[in-house]
């Protein structure tokens, strides 16, 4: 990686300097736009103690199950438990702090770390458990809690396209979480399914644009299915 060309060519390299402590924000919804390749290589290097920020925990075995499995995730901010057995236990065995936070409120905290934003009123959770001991405010007649933004040591994201500058696009609703994800990391990994040339991604399409692109890495990806269900004939 020199200058502009963000590329890396190994998940050891796109992955170098997580330690365990850190804080890891992970784009992705349920196994939408998940980034496998990234999660798998922070299981490989064995790193605990780290706090993630995503919308779930992947599905056992894949995703960021994977991680549960040597409880190398100690606290976690999601907005649903999801298909992922281990984590329902984990959380009712008090083996993980959970912090559960609406889906909208815990993209804006994304997005609002990205863009230098410490804390937004939402009216999201006001007299649920969700703002007890949060600061409220009301504005014309309505009450608001104040949620405080987030950022983390890395942010990890998965892309369609990519070029070499860090320039990335994604596809259909695995755009999900993941713009806001890119924004939010102190380093920021994309892996993607095609890195092309400067000038071949049509301006106007992409999403994240390359300056908050740290590493961009190819690799190829399993698609799995969270739930597959079918008609009866």
């Amino acid at each position: 990686m020199a200058g502009f060309d963000k590329r890396v060519y190994s998940y050891e390299e796109a992955m170098a300097g997580i330690e365990s402590g850190m804080t890891v924000i992970a784009g992705g919804f349920g196994l939408c736009g998940i980034p496998e390749n990234l999660i798998a290589e922070i299981k490989r290097r064995g790193v605990t103690d780290l706090t993630v920020i995503s919308n779930n925990c992947g599905v056992d075995g894949f995703g960021l199950g994977v991680l549960l499995e040597d409880r190398q995730i100690c606290k976690i901010y999601a907005s649903y438990v999801g298909e992922n057995a281990l984590f329902e236990k984990q959380m009712l065995n008090d083996e993980i702090e959970v912090v559960l936070t609406p889906q909208g409120t815990l993209a804006e905290k994304m997005r609002a770390g990205g863009a230098g934003i410490p804390a937004f009123y939402t009216a999201t959770g006001y007299g649920t458990p969700i703002g007890e001991g949060k600061e409220v405010r009301e504005f014309n007649g309505r009450h608001y809690i104040l949620e405080e933004a987030m950022t983390g040591d890395f942010a990890i994201v998965k892309g369609w396209k990519a070029d070499r500058y860090g320039n990335v696009v994604y596809r259909h609703t695995a755009q999900n979480f993941n713009p806001m994800a890119a924004t939010a990391g102190k380093i920021t990994v994309v892996e993607v399914e095609e890195i092309v040339e400067p000038g071949e991604l049509e301006p106007s399409q992409i999403h994240t644009p390359g300056i908050y692109v740290d590493r961009i890495i190819q690799g190829s990806f399993e698609k799995r299915i969270e739930k597959r269900t079918v008609r009866e004939g």
